[in-house]
C-alpha cells in the first residue's frame, strides 16, 4: 500500500500540505487546482471512493465536514479502514477521524501536530487516560492472540472503566517492561499465576505462553517465546505431524501461538518435516546447527545410538536449548510414531531472555546530576528489587525514583564479597538488581571483576551506559575536545598512583600526540603528572581542573599546565576530580568545514 494521501481542500494552506508532506515519506498531495508540487483531481469524493483502500492514511486540510462527507461511503470497519485526519486550513487543530487505534490515527495526528506546531484533537478514551490499547498492544510487541474482536471490546470496555485488573506476566521484553512502567492504579500485577486472588478481580490480562483455568474475563497475549527441536528418521512423511506437536503442547499446557523456531541438526535440513513445521509456523524462524555447534549442551536423555549417527546425545533436545540460548525445557524429549517405521522427536525449550528469572543491569549514573542519567537508566532504577550503588561516587539523589519496597544500599562499606552475596541473593528470587556506577561503567568502573563473578554463575546481566565526566566537562567548559586541523584525539587515562601503568601508557608518551587529554582519579598525584606532561606539552597549555561536575558543589579551575598541582592543592581537590589538558580548552580558533557550501547536501531531505 501507498503511504500517506494529502487532500489539499483550502489552496491557501498549500505551504502546510508541504510541510507535513517534508516529516512524512512517501507522502502525494492531491488538490483541485493546479498548483506547483500537486496533483490535480477533479472531485474529492470520486477520487477517496477510487483510491480510498490503496493507502494508509488521508490528510485532508480543510473543512471537517468535506473529509466526512468524502470518506462516508468507504467505511467499512476499523480493522480494515486506513487512517484518516482532518487538519484544519489554520494549522491550529489535527483530529484523529477515523481508525485511531488499529489504522494509527491517533498517533499519526501528534506527529502531524508536532510538526506544524498545532494540537491534536484526540478523543479515545484509553488514549485520554494513559490506558493501555488493549487492541492494539499484541501487534505492537509481536504478541498473538485468540481473542475475538466482539471479546476483544468487551474487555477493552472493563479495562476504560477501570474495573479491577490483574496483570501477569511470565516472560520478559519490550512490552511487558512497558506494562510494568505505565501500570494504571487499578491493575496489580503478578509473575505468578498462583498467587492471583481473581475472586477479587474483574478481568486478567496476561502476557504468557501457558495455559491457565481461569474463572474471570480474561486476555491472553502470547510471546514468542518457545523453541521446538525436532529429530526425525530420513525422509518420514509430515502429515499429521504439526497438528500431533501441537496438540502434545497444549496437553503440556503450552500455547502453539508462543513457537518462535523450529530447529534441527544440519544432518537433517532438507527433510521434508521440518519444511511442513516451518510452513506451519510461518512466522517462526528456523534454525540449522553443526554438529559441532551442539557439542557443549547437556540434554536430560542422552543416547549414544544417536550420537554414533549425528554426533549429539539429543537432536530434539539439544536444538531445543540452543534456540533458546539455554533456555530450560519445558517438553522433554517426546517420541512419536504416526506411520510404521516413521518415528520423529520432538522438545520444547523457553527462552532464557525471556524467561523471568534473576537480572542484574548495570547502569552508567552519569557524572552526577540525577537529569543526566539515560531514560534506560532511570526505568531500570523505577523497577529495581534491589539497588546497589557507589555510595563514594554516585548522589543518592539518583535513588530517590526506586518503587516502593525496593531496598537501596550504598557499596561503599561492602567488601566485594558482600556485595555478590546481596545481589546474588535477589537475582535468585528472581528479582532485578541494579549496580548502579558513577559516569560510564566501562571508564575506570571496575566492573571486569564483577562480571567474572556474574559469568561464573552463569547470571543474567547487561550494561546500560552512561554519560561519562570526560563529556560532562566539555560541556561545563563550554569547549569542543577535537578542533579541526589542530586535535583531533582525545586521550582519556589516569596518572600512574598505587596501580601501576603499563609501559607504553606512561603519561609522558601519551603526551607526544598533544591530544586532549582527560585525566582521571589523579588529584592525589598531581604533581607526578605535572611533571610528566611538562616533557611534551608547553609550560602555558591550557588545564581545566574540574571537580564534582554537574553535581550540586561543583568547581572549576582553569589555568596553565605549569601551575596545576598547586590549582589542585591550594584548593583541596580530591577525590571525583577530572583534569582535562590541552589546546581546544576555550578554544574557539578552528573551524569546521562542515557547514562549508560544499557539505550542505547533507542537510537536506
Amino acid at each position: 500500500m501507498k503511504k500517506t494521501a494529502i487532500i489539499l481542500v483550502s489552496e491557501t494552506s498549500l505551504a502546510l500540505a508541504q510541510t507535513i508532506a517534508k516529516e512524512m515519506e512517501g507522502t502525494e498531495i492531491y488538490t483541485k487546482s493546479q498548483l506547483e508540487g500537486c496533483t490535480q483531481i477533479h472531485s474529492y469524493s470520486r477520487f477517496v471512493q477510487e483510491h480510498f483502500m490503496e493507502w494508509n492514511a488521508w490528510v485532508f486540510i480543510g473543512a471537517l465536514g468535506i473529509c466526512v462527507r468524502s470518506i462516508a461511503p468507504c467505511i467499512m470497519n476499523k480493522y480494515t479502514d486506513p487512517a484518516v485526519l482532518s487538519v484544519d486550513s489554520t494549522g491550529r487543530f489535527v483530529i484523529p477521524v477515523l481508525s485511531g487505534h488499529i489504522g494509527g490515527a491517533n498517533e499519526l495526528s501528534r506527529q502531524i501536530a508536532a510538526a506544524v506546531g498545532a494540537e491534536a484533537v484526540i478523543t479515545t478514551q484509553s488514549d485520554n487516560t494513559d490506558l493501555w490499547a488493549l487492541d492494539t498492544l499484541g501487534t505492537k510487541y509481536g504478541w498473538k492472540t485468540t481473542v475475538s474482536r466482539g471479546e476483544m471490546n468487551r474487555l477493552i470496555t472493563l479495562f476504560v472503566n477501570k474495573k479491577p485488573t490483574a496483570l501477569l506476566l511470565e516472560t520478559k521484553d519490550d512490552g511487558t517492561a512497558y506494562l510494568e512502567r505505565s501500570l494504571p492504579e487499578h491493575v496489580r500485577l503478578y509473575t505468578r499465576f498462583e498467587e492471583i486472588p481473581q475472586q477479587e478481580f474483574a478481568l486478567l490480562i496476561a502476557v504468557t505462553p501457558f495455559h491457565y483455568p481461569t474463572s474471570i474475563p480474561t486476555l491472553c497475549y502470547r510471546p514468542a517465546v518457545l523453541h521446538i527441536g525436532v529429530g526425525c528418521q530420513k525422509n518420514i512423511s509430515p502429515e499429521g505431524i504439526p497438528a500431533y506437536m501441537e496438540a502434545e503442547m497444549e496437553k503440556a499446557g503450552l500455547s502453539p501461538l508462543s513457537v518462535a523456531s523450529v530447529a534441527s541438526i544440519e544432518l537433517k535440513k532438507d527433510e521434508p518435516l521440518l519444511k511442513a513445521l516451518h510452513q506451519h509456523w510461518p512466522e517462526a524462524s528456523l534454525q540449522i546447527y553443526t554438529s559441532e555447534a551442539l557439542q557443549d549442551i547437556e540434554v536430560p536423555h542422552p543416547s549414544e545410538k544417536v550420537y554414533e549417527t549425528t554426533g549429539v546425545y539429543g537432536v530434539a533436545e539439544a536444538t531445543a536449548i540452543k534456540s533458546a540460548d539455554g533456555g530450560r525445557l519445558l517438553i522433554e524429549k517426546q517420541k512419536g510414531m504416526l506411520a510404521e517405521g516413521e518415528a520423529f522427536t520432538f522438545a520444547v525449550a523457553l527462552d532464557v531472555v525471556a524467561s523471568r528469572v534473576g537480572h542484574i543491569e548495570i547502569v552508567g549514573a552519569g557524572p552526577g546530576d540525577p537529569d543526566l542519567i539515560s531514560v534506560k537508566g532511570r526505568r531500570f532504577l523505577e523497577q529495581a528489587d534491589l539497588i546497589l550503588y557507589a555510595g563514594s561516587l554516585v548522589p543518592r539523589e539518583l535513588t530517590f525514583c526506586a518503587k516502593k519496597g525496593a531496598l537501596i544500599r550504598s557499596s561503599a562499606s561492602l567488601t566485594l564479597e558482600e556485595q555478590f552475596e546481596l545481589m546474588k541473593k535477589f537475582y535468585d528470587r528472581g528479582l532485578l538488581v541494579v549496580r548502579l556506577h558513577t559516569g560510564d561503567p566501562c571508564i575506570y568502573g571496575a566492573i571486569q571483576e564483577q562480571m567474572n563473578f556474574f559469568d561464573k554463575y552463569r547470571m543474567n546481566y547487561h550494561i546500560t551506559p552512561g554519560i561519562s565526566s570526560f563529556q560532562a566537562a566539555a560541556a561545563a567548559l563550554r569547549s569542543q575536545f577535537t578542533i579541526p586541523e589542530k586535535v583531533q584525539t582525545i586521550i582519556l587515562t589516569r596518572g600512574e598512583g598505587r596501580t601501576p601503568m603499563p609501559e607504553k601508557e606512561k603519561l609522558h608518551l601519551l603526551a607526544r600526540s598533544q591530544s586532549t587529554m582527560c585525566i582521571f582519579l589523579s588529584a592525589a598525584v598531581v604533581k607526578q603528572v605535572q611533571e610528566e606532561l611538562l616533557q611534551c606539552y608547553p609550560p602555558e597549555t591550557p588545564v581545566a581542573v574540574c571537580y564534582k561536575l554537574t553535581w550540586k558543589d561543583e568547581r572549576i579551575y582553569r589555568g596553565e599546565l605549569k601551575d596545576l598541582a598547586r590549582i589542585v592543592k591550594d584548593n583541596g581537590l580530591t577525590l571525583t576530580t577530572m583534569i582535562v589538558v590541552g589546546e581546544s580548552i576555550d578554544n574557539r580558533q578552528g573551524l569546521s568545514h562542515l557547514y562549508a557550501h560544499e557539505f550542505k547536501h547533507l542537510f537536506r531531505k
